[in-house]
């Protein structure tokens, strides 16, 4: 596709992109307990760890399935019958590597109902208990198990005793296409807002960038897109050339679109190291709470 074709289309796919309305919006975000990232010299041992899974993180209220940002997730009914009449944090998974269909699923303004036969409901807190962190890993054992319900499961918590053990499940879940780890503390209360007694672990770092320009495509990639320029919150703006598929680079994300990248620390300017496309993120994430 030529630079002068690209133009045309380009608006009219962000144009599309804006139309897809999301469910109805909550009057505010949910109330989350939000992670900070895992440094060397943490004693591990006073944590449970769990794998990070890469879906869409959902709130049950009681009632009701939200989204982070605060959007009704209109779920066919059966897949939230029966679910207990209380507080839970978790996470809307398929599997390892499928966060664009599950991502697809609840945005979708009608349900799909064969294809939310293929989502589980990860609990992985329950808000609403004032108890210390491992009783609520007990608690949501005994409940969920309770319920009988095959997609509403407890994330696998369990416990290492020390880095080193705790390097080498990172190294086996990466290797088999996992996103890293959550360290939760034993005795953390749940607390709304950033907190270092929830810790994420991945052999990487991200963000969201915004879409602010294309570059066009050389040799293989000619006609299609060669790069994403992207602008951070704070204005700094760099190219996303890396981790697309020949279908995002035939159709990549528009003008205005946010996106999701990975990189390795920074540079020296403060430019993302080795950054690398991840998602689009149809949802901005919510500021954090005070």
């Amino acid at each position: 596709m030529c630079p002068r074709i690209a133009r045309l289309w380009l608006p009219c796919l962000l144009l599309l992109s804006c139309s897809s309305p999301l469910p109805a919006r909550e009057a505010g975000p949910p109330p989350l307990m939000l992670a900070t990232s895992y440094e060397a010299g943490v004693d591990v041992s006073g944590y449970w760890v769990s794998e990070k899974l890469d879906g869409v993180r959902g709130r049950w209220d009681g009632h009701a399935l939200w989204t982070r940002g605060g959007h009704r997730v209109d779920a066919p009914a059966w897949f939230t019958s029966g679910w207990p009449a209380v507080p839970m944090d978790g996470e809307l998974w398929i599997g390892r590597g499928q966060f664009e269909e599950v991502s697809a699923l609840v945005r979708a303004i009608e349900p799909d109902d064969d294809a939310w036969r293929r989502v589980r409901f990860m609990v992985f807190d329950l808000p609403g208990s004032t108890a210390r962190f491992e009783t609520r890993v007990m608690r949501m054992r005994a409940m969920l198990g309770e319920t009988g319900i095959e997609w509403l499961q407890p994330v696998r918590q369990f416990r290492v005793e020390d880095a080193a053990e705790l390097d080498a499940r990172l190294e086996r879940i990466v290797a088999a296409g996992g996103e890293g780890l959550m360290l939760h503390h034993r005795d953390a209360v749940y607390d709304v807002g950033r907190s270092d007694h929830l810790l994420k672990y991945k052999p990487y770092r991200d963000d969201e960038a915004r879409v602010v320009g294309h570059t066009v495509g050389r040799g293989k990639y000619e006609g299609m897109l060669g790069a994403l320029i992207v602008e951070r919150a704070d204005g700094l703006r760099f190219r996303l050339g890396s981790g697309f598929t020949d279908a995002q680079r035939a159709e990549p994300p528009p003008v205005g679109a946010l996106v999701t990248y990975r990189y390795n620390g920074l540079t020296a300017n403060g430019v993302p190291r080795f950054a690398r496309f991840l998602h689009i993120r149809h949802e901005a994430p919510p500021p954090d709470p005070e």
